[in-house]
């Protein structure tokens, strides 16, 4: 029974429904939770077939960015957070389950890596002492690895550009100065004289004939 298959198919289930979960429900704080959980299972299956570097740098940034994010989003929407800490027991069972989830994952990959771990050659000590992990990290990523580094850099580079977009949209319930606007003013365009009359006739209201059927009868 191999296993690390087993394993790895058990981590991509988790990832594929928190991923759809993210999507699919309506509480912002349980779609935060179930990305976090699918990062997490993710990074777990990149440490399960040897790529810790990216799994440890997933969890640390990219987990890390998303409670970064939530915060960021909770004081762009002026939320109570007074009421949300009120509320936090709605949210407690969903982050129980998410923890105990990735309690389980971290257990299984820790005891995969114990059962499968090739051991170290005997010059492993050497052949890492001449070349350091950065030197052989930067001469990886910028030679076999580098069409996918840049296609990294754009799209954070749109993430960027997007981010700045959402701060510059005007609110409606929000005053804002115009600087260009501002400078190209002219006192026509603020100022206007009006020629008006200090008194004005007074117009006589013609009176309204009586009606003849509303007359009293002798």
């Amino acid at each position: 029974m191999d296993w690390v298959l087993i394993s790895f198919y058990i981590f991509a289930a988790v990832a594929a429904l928190s991923g759809a979960a993210v999507i699919s429900v309506r509480n912002p704080v349980h779609a935060v939770l179930f990305l976090i959980l699918t990062f997490f299972s993710v990074a777990c299956t990149w440490l399960l077939v040897g790529a810790e570097f990216l799994g440890v740098a997933l969890i640390l940034v990219y987990v890390g960015a998303v409670m970064v994010l939530f915060l960021f989003v909770i004081m762009m929407l002026d939320i109570d957070v007074a009421n949300l800490r009120e509320g936090w027991v709605r949210f407690l069972p969903v982050g129980i389950l998410v923890a105990v989830v990735m309690l389980v994952q971290m257990l299984v990959l820790i005891g995969i890596k114990a059962k499968t771990g090739a051991p170290l050659p005997d010059n492993a000590a050497s052949v890492a002492a001449e070349t350091s992990n950065i030197t052989w990290l930067a001469r990886t990523l910028f030679t076999e690895f580098l069409l996918p580094f840049e296609f990294a850099a754009v799209i954070l580079t749109v993430a960027v550009i997007a981010a700045v977009m959402l701060t510059l949209r005007k609110r409606e319930n929000v005053k804002t100065q115009d600087v260009s606007e501002q400078t190209r003013v002219k006192a026509s365009n603020r100022l206007r004289m009006v020629h008006m009359e200090s008194v004005r006739p007074v117009v006589a209201v013609p009176e309204t004939p009586a009606d003849d059927s509303q007359e009293t009868k002798p």
